[in-house]
């Protein structure tokens, strides 16, 4: 099995968790780690898995992320396992309740990536991911670059 891991980062935290989950998917497959920028979209089709992920910004991936969203042509990751996922806070541990509804409307970048990939003919294995951070620019919480890792394991299996 080969996987592409494709993710972009602000303040290093989607990062991390992108290379914990590059690391637990290594272990049962080859693995490529790529910014959206470095992505050949001709390509996409030829691996087996692919995982991409963002930070939530302003309820939405970054814009270099969606950017390569947008790119990826209609069925042309069909047969391409895919997933999905972010770094974000976790909205029940927000102290306004007003901003703690807003994020839960708003929602997140996950759901709007596994929604293009799925748009672009691809299979999702798995739910839209989570991992959450601290504060705006992190520090990621206790355990999300373990919990990363066990996804990716997950990933293998489905």
């Amino acid at each position: 099995m080969n996987a592409l891991v494709i993710y972009d980062s602000v303040f290093g935290n989607t990062k991390k968790v992108a290379k914990a989950i590059a690391e637990g998917l290594e272990a049962q497959a080859g693995v490529e780690f790529l910014r959206p920028e470095q992505v050949d979209l001709q390509g996409l089709a030829s691996w087996d898995l692919l995982v991409v992920g963002s930070p939530t910004r302003g309820f939405r991936p970054t814009e270099a992320m969606t950017d390569l969203l947008n790119r990826i042509q209609p069925k042309s990751l069909k047969n391409v396992k895919v997933a999905a996922f972010d770094t974000r806070f976790k909205a029940d541990e927000l102290e306004s309740a007003g901003v703690r509804f807003i994020v839960k409307t708003g929602g997140y970048a996950a759901k709007r990536i596994a929604d293009r990939l799925k748009k672009a003919g691809g299979n999702l294995v798995a739910a839209p991911e989570g991992f959450y951070v601290s504060d705006t620019e992190g520090p990621l919480k206790a355990g999300e670059l373990e919990r990363a890792s066990e996804w990716a394991a997950q990933l293998l299996q489905a």
